[in-house]
């Protein structure tokens, strides 16, 4: 089994039709070293006061720090990178709309053992979806480099033909080792997880997700996002976090109000003006 590697020159569907293919695939260098050491200088006050997992699956010795669209601004230049929302509409075109699912920094540290390998898509009630359709276009960005020793993520490619509730093992899968600014993108129905760090340094990657509109977000945006804060992204980040309707009749408001003509009255933002 192997990965395959894009360069950041790559365009969307290039990287649509490797998820098609292997359910997963990494752009090479994305962003420079710098940028994500400023990202991470950024949040390190966070990830610092982010308390270890609570059991196994989220793991002992890793911390998960959410709520980067409100606590990060260099992390919303990686949420709206061109590259990844490309690819996400064309991975999920069958879908109205696609939607901001999760965001978190994913720390983990010397001595973790491997995680379970599972599909991201079962954190939806492990509902059956149909083999095939897609509902979650994913990425982890290397914060730092991932190595097989230092717990790369790890996966399965082609499992996400696989049909569903399969169990593996490690030994079934392959590191998805790359360079700090790179980026593994992967659908939510490949097998992974995180792999064991068997070195004395922690490993960092930003788990940046987006799901189809007409599903309930992991992460609550809504909330990890306070409104003082939300009033001032664009408008398009809104959207992507969740202020427009999911589908013909999904996500208005009272009387059939859009959610931004809510959070902005008309007239309060020059770049919205109502729908």
């Amino acid at each position: 089994m192997q990965l395959q590697r894009l360069s950041a020159l790559a365009i969307p569907s290039d990287i649509a039709a490797a998820l098609a293919k292997d359910g997963a695939v990494i752009v090479e260098s994305l962003v420079t070293p710098d940028e994500m050491d400023a990202a991470a200088e950024e949040l390190r006050p966070w990830m610092e006061a982010t308390p270890p997992g609570p059991d196994t699956f989220s793991g002992y010795r890793t911390r998960r720090t959410g709520g980067l669209v409100a606590r990060s601004p260099l992390c919303r230049a990686f949420v709206t990178h061109p590259l990844v929302l490309g690819t996400a509409a064309g991975h999920l075109k069958h879908a109205t709309s696609y939607q901001l699912h999760l965001t978190q920094a994913i720390a983990i540290g010397p001595g973790e053992p491997a995680q379970l390998i599972h599909r991201d898509q079962w954190a939806f009630d492990s509902f059956p979806f149909p083999k095939g359709y897609e509902v979650q276009c994913n990425t982890i960005w290397a914060m730092t480099d991932f190595t097989e020793r230092n717990g790369a993520t790890r996966l399965i490619p082609g499992s996400h033909l696989f049909d569903d509730k399969l169990k593996f093992q490690v030994g079934d899968t392959i590191p998805a080792e790359m360079s700090k600014g790179s980026v593994l993108f992967y659908t939510g129905s490949v097998y992974h997880g995180g792999g064991e760090n068997r070195s004395d340094a922690t490993r960092v990657g930003l788990n940046i997700t987006y799901g189809v509109s007409w599903l309930r977000q992991e992460e609550n945006q809504y909330l990890s996002v306070p409104h003082d804060i939300a009033r001032t992204l664009p408008i398009d980040l809104l959207k992507l976090i969740g202020y427009r309707r999911g589908a013909y009749a999904l996500g208005y408001v009272d009387d059939l109000r859009d959610p931004l003509e809510v959070l902005l009255p008309r007239g309060s933002s020059p770049g919205f003006t109502g729908t």
